[in-house]
């Protein structure tokens, strides 16, 4: 869709920005019944919002001219939770309102506040900032918000999640009631829709979120099942894989962050970190960091990447799963913007597959499932990427000339190559193995010459404190192997299982056989028909059902157990009763047994 009709000031600076066509959220706040209305917008972040609502407010500041000109006191205020994001939305107003005259002011945090009180003294017309600054340089009285025409409030969801409440509220009871307040947020909870409901008048609401079948058409969504422990080494492999220029890692807690940020540290990645327990400072660092190229990687936390604008920024990997629809769409929608191709990779350990199916169908989001990328595949783009780079078109100086002059006197020009391939792989962290993903590789992964099994089972679990350091020497003595002749062992309340090759089970079952003769306590041996999955579901289906008695006598315990719990009665000394209930002993003895 086509801009509508707008001051000749504004079309010239869309015209040199090359903006030719509306974004669905422009074009939604710039119709008819929009007009002069408080708007509740739900956008995703990377659809233009920046743009829409700096047009939205054009008509409160602009006079017949397409100009603003001096300003006593501020027209327009843009409310943003970090100082990222403030510092993004003062850029793109600047270059809208550029030609109006229209000065713009930001104040954050971190910055000097006695230069920003100079900067508003100056007659800015736009003021953008974040709540706690803004609101300290209205106490001040250095911020004069009494001819306030326009309000904005930028990603209102987060400024209320990080518990910005009474700096809005406190900011917003100053402005004049006449003022016209756009409320932009990704999400719409309860806490947003009260302030909504306190702060405007019968505002329009306006939706685009997942128009067009998601939240960016321009996002390749992936998702790949792993097992929970090959978790990072399923993030090491996509990160080789895509080898992204910009990249981000999103984590669910700083915990996490710090120890996967360690991780790729050490595997030799370019990386950096942000999350809550990091200086605005340290902020500051990784995201020069990762724009001047000195760092490619940043693992982040929801809450820290908010307001983060990186033009690099090609892949987006969730390596822990969103908690909601829309943290999945807000998360993905760092990357693929301004009509930049993006992929978001989300990493699903099996047990999550279903929810992560229909939180994707929730958010209309067709994900091609796939395995992550293994050596071969990672190789075979390596290879791709690393002749793209050696045979584009390149310009030599004398001195590189005279250098190669030099090295084809002392080796042949195969061997330079090949040390020029060399030294470019040396650079590249080596990626990890990891184990098949499909659902049937999960449940038995075989040796080579495990194809073929015979199961075994014992009388011993871990009731008995069955444990693997010692139930492996007493299988192979009781057997006449060793124990590369043992497949998978599976320990179970009351009996363990364990595979043998079939080549040999009639030879071991033998020779436990006699082994047991020799000895008093010995734990009998004996094949099984069933594994240890199907001797699992016979004993659940064999297990009886409480009868209505029973039920009722849990169900009249439950609330004394719960109360001992709670108050901790469980851990005092119980003093001594009459002795055991008739018919039962006074001592449940452990079954005796040898442990080699």
């Amino acid at each position: 869709m086509t801009f509508p009709a707008l001051p000749a000031t504004i079309e010239a600076a869309l015209a040199t920005r090359g903006y030719a066509e509306a974004t669905p959220v422009q074009a939604e706040v710039l119709r008819a019944g929009a007009a002069g209305r408080d708007l509740v917008v739900s956008a995703q972040t990377g659809s233009g919002k920046t743009v829409a609502f700096g047009l939205a407010m054009a008509p409160q500041l602009l006079d017949d001219d397409g100009k603003i000109g001096f300003a006593p006191a501020p027209l327009a205020l843009v409310v943003t939770p970090t100082r990222e994001l403030a510092l993004q939305v003062s850029r793109e107003l600047s270059w809208l309102y550029e030609r109006t005259g229209a000065r713009v002011a930001t104040c954050v945090g971190g910055m000097n506040p006695s230069a920003e009180r100079k900067v508003l003294g100056s007659g800015p017309a736009i003021v953008v900032g974040t709540p706690g600054r803004l609101r300290d340089h209205f106490e001040r009285g250095a911020l004069d918000l009494s001819a306030l025409a326009v309000a904005v409030l930028d990603e209102a969801d987060e400024m209320l999640d990080m518990g910005f409440r009474e700096e809005l509220e406190a900011i917003l009871d100053a402005t004049p009631e006449t003022r016209r307040t756009l409320l932009f947020s990704a999400t719409m909870p309860r806490p947003i829709e009260a302030l909504a409901r306190r702060y405007q008048t019968d505002a329009l609401r306006i939706a685009t979120i997942g128009e067009g079948g998601r939240g960016h058409g321009d996002i390749a969504y992936q998702a790949v099942t792993v097992s929970p422990p090959e978790v990072e080494n399923a993030v090491v492999n996509l990160l080789r894989f895509h080898e992204a220029e910009t990249a981000i890692l999103f984590c669910a807690t700083r915990e996490k962050v710090r120890h996967l940020h360690a991780t790729l540290q050490e595997r030799g990645f370019a990386v950096v970190a942000l999350s809550g327990e990091h200086s605005q400072s340290e902020r500051n660092q990784a995201l020069q960091a990762l724009r001047d190229g000195r760092a490619r990687v940043c693992v982040a936390t929801d809450v820290a990447a908010r307001g983060i604008d990186l033009p690099t920024l090609s892949l987006v990997v969730h390596v822990e799963i969103p908690r909601d629809v829309e943290t999945l769409q807000h998360r993905s929608g760092r990357t693929g913007r301004a009509g930049r191709k993006g992929i978001a990779v989300l990493i699903v350990p099996f047990s999550a597959r279903r929810r992560v199916e229909a939180m994707l169908h929730r958010a209309q989001i067709a994900a091609a499932w796939q395995e992550v990328p293994g050596r071969e595949a990672i190789a075979h783009k390596d290879r791709e990427r690393l002749l793209g780079k050696l045979l584009a078109p390149t310009e030599f100086d004398a001195a590189d000339r005279e250098l190669a002059r030099q090295l084809l006197e002392e080796r042949s020009p195969e061997d330079i190559a090949a040390m020029l391939v060399h030294a470019h792989r040396a650079r590249l962290p080596e990626p990890e193995e990891i184990a098949a993903n499909s659902r049937e590789a999960q449940k038995e992964r075989h040796r080579p010459g495990f194809e073929d099994t015979v199961w075994f089972r014992m009388d011993l679990g871990r009731r008995e404190g069955a444990d693997p350091r010692w139930l492996l020497p007493l299988i192979c003595r009781r057997g006449h192997i060793t124990r590369n002749e043992i497949g998978a062992i599976r320990i179970g309340q009351a009996e363990t299982y364990f595979q043998v090759p079939r080549a040999i089970a009639d030879k071991y079952a033998a020779a436990a056989a006699r082994t047991a003769e020799g000895e008093e306590d010995a734990v009998p041996i004996e094949r099984s028909d069933a594994g240890p999955r199907e001797a699992a579901r016979t004993n659940r289906q064999r297990r009886p059902s409480r009868s209505a008695a029973d039920n009722a006598f849990v169900k009249a315990k439950a609330p004394a157990r719960k109360f001992a719990k709670a108050s901790g009665a469980a851990a005092r000394p119980v003093p001594a009763g009459p002795g055991p209930k008739p018919g039962k002993p006074a001592h449940k003895h452990k079954r005796k047994f040898k442990h080699s």
